[in-house]
């Protein structure tokens, strides 16, 4: 099983790699550049080298990068949408020359000026700047949870995908706490069924690549984006191992993005996971 947690690589991509490691890590999610100011880091050559022998040694893999909140492909206004376009293009290549096998993306948000152009937009951005990528880093529309002008329901990202003609390295990243604010009840194994059949008659479920691994705040249908701590909210123990543990998921990425006060506290997290599954087993 791949399980992981969001990290920092503020001090370099072999520091983060350590503490993937020390919290019994083998994937992590970090965010390509600054989530509030979007100014990115420089990255040597020097420690790419050291990063790539330590993803080796370590055996993490695949590594997820996210893309700053502040970038909105569905923006009306003009500077923002220029912004998501050079960012998205930068961070495609940036996170290419470092392996990352995934870059996350949330669709946006069409402020006011609806739905149809919100998803217009994202698709204009994304033809100037993902079609003419090249490289083999994937870029994964997130699931919202569908607040206010929020686009990111599966269908929302099926109508994407097909705008674009379905390109290969164009996928889904899951959410679980935010498919509990859509409407998705996890404390029922039948509704994670539901979902994989959703999935099925959307986006396809060759297109997820990661999943978004956090309890929610919320109970289901209440679009609210809250993470909590893993079995202290809405899913719980029974929730997460409904979902967790569906062949259709079990063997994907998972991503902790949890609201803990530091790094070390995701170990506990991913520990208490690790002993539920063998529970079950």
């Amino acid at each position: 099983m791949r399980l992981g947690s969001h990290l920092s690589v503020s001090k370099g991509f072999d520091q983060a790699a350590r503490a993937a490691r020390e919290i019994g890590a083998n994937t992590f999610q970090f965010f390509s550049r600054n989530p509030r100011g979007g100014a990115a880091r420089t990255i040597s050559a020097e420690e790419t080298v050291r990063w790539r022998a330590l993803k080796a040694e370590y055996d993490i893999a695949p590594i997820v990068g996210h893309l700053p909140y502040t970038v909105n492909m569905a923006s009306p206004v003009e500077r923002s949408f220029t912004f998501a376009r050079m960012v998205v293009a930068d961070d495609l290549s940036r996170m290419d020359a470092v392996g990352a096998e995934y870059l996350v993306i949330h669709p946006g948000s069409h402020a006011g000026s609806g739905r149809d152009t919100g998803l217009k937009r994202i698709v204009d951005c994304l033809e100037e700047s993902f079609l003419p990528f090249t490289g083999q880093t994937n870029l994964l529309l997130e699931t919202m949870a569908g607040s206010g002008s929020e686009i990111g329901t599966l269908h929302d990202i099926q109508e994407i995908f097909t705008a674009l003609g379905h390109p290969a390295r164009l996928g889904v990243c899951l959410d679980t706490c935010h498919l509990t604010g859509e409407g998705y009840d996890f404390l029922r194994r039948e509704e994670v069924d539901r979902l994989v059949e959703d999935i099925g008659g959307t986006v396809g479920l060759d297109k997820i690549g990661a999943i978004h691994l956090n309890d929610s705040k919320f109970p289901p249908g209440t679009h609210k984006d809250r993470h909590e701590r893993i079995g202290r909210g809405y899913l719980g123990k029974e929730g997460l191992l409904n979902f967790i543990t569906h062949p259709a998921f079990i063997s994907l990425p998972m991503v902790l993005e949890t609201p803990v006060e530091n790094y070390l506290e995701y170990g506990e997290e991913i520990s208490l996971i690790i002993s539920w599954l063998t529970e079950v087993e």
